[in-house]
């Protein structure tokens, strides 16, 4: 394990969030110096006054920004210009204020739907220019893509140490199953299982079922993100994944079998199947991170499975 945060003050936004706290945890096997979360309640990432007295409160060496905000296609459908503005406003006001501040290094976490609609699969780093995002997801990516443009650009008129690093599709335990919000794994898992558990003969979902994702288990995910903290100082991009694709359809399947769902999956040709295919080329983080996911697909929907349940049964007492 590195000794590289033994000395460095961490600063983690988003670090009570879903990836964030796993991230958090990541910090704390690793024994850093210090790791503060600011808390949206009092500190708003919106207004430069407060990233500016975080960054003070923290005495950063190091900040690792995973706050945003998200949601899936309909949230994003809804809600564009929100998905836009939040994202980019916080992301550009932290990396100037950080700046200011003298930060060490500054860790971006992008985001898959940066990339081309029609992005040749797997997706290459070098692709990310070569085409408009798919357009339920562009408000949200172009705002993340431009934090990659900010960081190289900081980089070399300020020499300001900002890494950018883009995970494919997240999930796990603690994901957000709110069904107005929530990503396509926890919106099947919820769905699955309150089918079962009410007889449902049917499960409704969006799309044809033919669009492909590629999913990252949130611990594998945290694991790349602090290895390339504190083993990257390169101005490129790095895509974290693991390489491989499943449709949707197929995914669905799955998580059928494994919620113990035996109806009908029947699917909305009238919602959007969103981009057609997402599959990253993982061989940047290979060979520069030494990062290769280690959670099998089936295993991290069990997980998860697991995980959902049990909240369920705590929450009814």
């Amino acid at each position: 394990m590195s000794d590289y945060w033994a000395s460095r003050r961490v600063m983690v936004t988003g670090g009570g969030g879903f990836l964030g706290q796993v991230v958090v945890l990541g910090l704390e096997r690793r024994k850093a110096g210090a790791v503060f979360v600011p808390r949206s309640a009092s500190y708003d990432f919106r207004k430069p006054e407060d990233i500016g007295r975080a960054l003070k409160d923290a005495e950063a060496d190091v900040v690792v920004h995973l706050a945003g905000s998200v949601g899936g296609i309909g949230a994003m459908r809804d809600e564009p210009g929100r998905y836009f503005y939040e994202n980019a406003i916080m992301g550009i006001q932290l990396i100037e204020q950080a700046r200011i501040a003298g930060v060490e290094k500054f860790v971006t976490i992008g985001t898959v739907c940066s990339y081309p609609k029609h992005t040749p699969v797997p997706f290459r780093e070098d692709d990310l220019w070569n085409g408009y995002p798919e357009e339920t997801n562009a408000p949200y990516g172009l705002a993340k893509k431009m934090l990659l443009v900010q960081g190289q650009a900081y980089r070399q008129q300020y020499g300001f140490n900002v890494i950018h690093l883009i995970p494919v599709n997240l999930y796990g335990p603690g994901d957000n199953f709110d069904p107005e919000s929530s990503h396509v794994i926890p919106a099947l898992i919820k769905k699955c299982v309150d089918a079962r558990e009410a007889g449902a003969p049917v499960v409704d979902v969006w799309g044809t079922g033919s669009a492909s994702r590629e999913f990252l288990y949130v611990d594998d995910a945290a694991e790349g993100i602090l290895l390339g903290a504190e083993g990257y100082d390169g101005a490129e991009p790095i895509n974290l994944g693991v390489g491989s694709e499943i449709t949707i359809r197929s995914l669905a399947s799955i998580i059928a079998e494994l919620t113990g769902f035996g109806g009908q999956l029947r699917w909305d040709a009238s919602k959007p199947d969103g981009q057609p295919r997402r599959a990253l080329d993982t061989s940047r983080a290979r060979e520069l991170l030494g990062f290769q996911a280690q959670t099998s697909l089936r295993d991290g929907l069990a997980a998860t499975i697991e995980w959902y349940e049990s909240q369920r049964s705590r929450e009814r007492g």
